[in-house]
């Protein structure tokens, strides 16, 4: 590797002509003998490149140790890069993208600030990384005595031992805003001070012991400026939030500002619904069996929600309960359910608790179903289904229980009751007085033997397509990252269905949003090893989805294939 070697910028030029912005901002701050190297430097770049580090000494009558000190000092320039000392690399970089001004300065050119910096700051030496960061601000413009002034008002703030990373952060504050002259100064500090004592009563509305400062006042004008909101206002802001920080303050503020609350009643009725709504949510939690360490990301993903879709504090807990007794133990699986139900429109208490009523009742037939079948197990999805099915038939539930008696003892009862009901519908059996009083021929017996063979044949490929779907979105939300942005998929799935109600210029953001999360969630799975495809069922029979029957209600090719076996 060469000794030196160009930078692609500087290759690209066709001569070694030395830029005039190193002759008119660095060559005048520079060490002679650095000049020196840097002119020689830019000569091998381009003439000899297979110079080595001896060659650049013995050119300039210089030790090795000292050409190498030479090098680090034009590094620090940004003029240079050095790659390697063992053999020496260096990179010369362009001029023209250096950026700032140079950063190293001959001590005595600020001699007398450095003298005032110091009869300031008594209660401790400032070293020369202080010094050097004060005397970049004064070459990129910042008044010395200017700074001499933020110098002293922070020492009087934080004692004369104050640290120099408090002065430096103060400083840089002023520089970012611009406010480096001495009268952009005084204007600041003049209106920090007016402001001083509205900050002191809300440090104590909040419970900070410490006395306000200028950034603190930056807060302050953002609150009652940019936001509008008056002293009284934030005060209660910090007393009902509870902010014990600056930071927290204004967070509180942003959020009251975002939800439109400015005046002390607003602000005082909107925290105590804030904390009935975080009371409700821990509530919720204990009713699902879960533990929350903190409520926020609960209520703003699910309960507010919940609660602008028009469900009460009681309707909520009561629906908690059932989700709880039915496996759906946690805000996810609940906020599933409230979809269901929202879709449905059963929102009020009224229809809320006559809905879960109704199903809380579908559950003990079930049940009683299952142990007159013979059956020990709790009740799924699957059974509520088939129940709603036997209903659509127009069955009462005393015939769906004597198709229960009669399924006793057979392989798969359920399937078997399935298959019985079928053909008393086909038969115009209604009633239980209908029901033939003598036991069933041997050809009605095989027939409805061939029904139950055929529902369990379809049960068991609906069953082992769903099963593997079901493994896959678990193994998937296991990882925290995928369960998050699955979380925040549903809640803005359920958001959009609201948004399109009322703006179609909110549900196309919402919609975007979605598109963004469906994004990331994808590239997850696939980070994760995890087909998505694989999280949805893939029966045998794409046309009937594994039932026997198509969207019209005949019979799939796949049951005649299955028939003629």
């Amino acid at each position: 590797m060469a000794f030196v070697t160009p930078s692609e910028e500087l290759l690209r030029r066709s001569s070694t002509d030395i830029e005039n912005k190193f002759i008119t901002k660095y060559m005048p701050e520079l060490d002679p003998t650095a000049v020196k190297v840097y002119l020689y430097l830019a000569y091998i770049c381009r003439n000899s490149p297979n110079l080595e580090m001896a060659d650049l000494c013995q050119a300039l009558s210089l030790s090795e140790e000292d050409c190498a000190n030479f090098l680090k000092y034009l590094e620090e320039y940004e003029l240079i890069s050095v790659i390697s000392q063992s053999p020496y690399e260096v990179k010369i970089l362009d001029v023209e993208n250096v950026s700032g001004a140079p950063k190293r300065y001959k001590p005595e050119k600020y001699s007398d600030f450095a003298k005032a910096a110091q009869a300031i700051v008594t209660g401790r030496m400032i070293d020369t990384g202080e010094y050097q960061e004060y005397f970049t601000m004064i070459e990129e413009g910042f008044d010395q005595n200017a700074l001499l002034m933020v110098i002293t008002y922070c020492v009087g703030l934080r004692g004369n031992d104050i640290r120099k990373q408090y002065i430096l952060k103060v400083a840089h504050s002023f520089e970012q805003d611009g406010d480096t002259t001495v009268r952009k100064v005084e204007d600041r500090l003049s209106n920090y001070t007016a402001s001083t004592a509205a900050l002191i009563r809300i440090f104590s509305a909040a419970g900070l012991r410490r006395q306000p400062d200028i950034n603190d006042d930056k807060f302050y004008k953002k609150w009652t400026t940019e936001m509008g909101f008056t002293d009284d206002a934030i005060i209660c802001a910090a007393k009902h939030f509870k902010a014990r920080s600056i930071e927290r303050i204004d967070a509180a503020m942003d959020e009251l500002y975002r939800n439109r609350k400015f005046a002390v009643r607003e602000i005082e009725d909107y925290c105590d619904s804030r904390s009935s709504v975080y009371a409700l949510t821990i509530d919720i939690a204990k009713s699902l069996g879960v533990y929350i360490q903190n409520c926020a990301p609960y209520v703003e993903n699910y309960m507010n929600g919940w609660i602008s879709s028009g469900y009460s504090r009681d309707s909520l807990l009561t629906i908690s309960r059932y989700c709880f007794r039915c496996g759906l133990n946690s805000f996810e699986g609940m906020n599933d359910f409230i979809q269901t139900l929202y879709t449905a429109g059963i929102v009020s208490d009224g229809s809320v608790e006559s809905y879960l009523e109704q199903l809380m009742q579908d559950d003990k037939l079930i049940k009683k179903i299952l142990s007159v079948c013979g059956i020990a197990r709790k009740v799924v999805s699957q059974d509520r289904a088939r129940l709603a099915a036997w209903r659509e038939w127009s069955f009462t539930d005393d015939m769906i229980l004597e198709a229960a008696k009669l399924s006793v003892g057979k392989s798969n009862p359920v399937a078997y009751m399935n298959g019985i009901l079928s053909g008393w519908k086909k038969d115009g059996v209604s009633t239980p007085s209908d029901i033939p009083s003598s036991a069933p021929t041997a050809a009605s017996a095989s027939s409805d033997d061939r029904r139950a063979e055929i529902e369990r044949h379809y049960y068991n490929l609906r069953t082992a397509a769903e099963t593997r779907a079901e493994q896959a979105q678990a193994k998937a939300k296991s990882d925290p990252e995928y369960a998050a942005l699955s979380t925040e998929l549903t809640d803005l799935n359920i958001r959009l269905a609201f948004a399109e109600l009322r703006s179609d210029q909110e549900a196309a953001q919402i919609s975007s949003r979605i598109a963004s999360a469906q994004a990331k969630a994808d590239l997850r799975l696939k980070a994760l090893g995890i087909s998505k495809d694989s999280l949805t069922p893939h029966y045998s029979c794409t046309i009937c989805n594994d039932t026997g029957y198509d969207s019209k209600g005949l019979p799939c090719a796949c049951l005649k294939k299955f028939l003629g076996r």
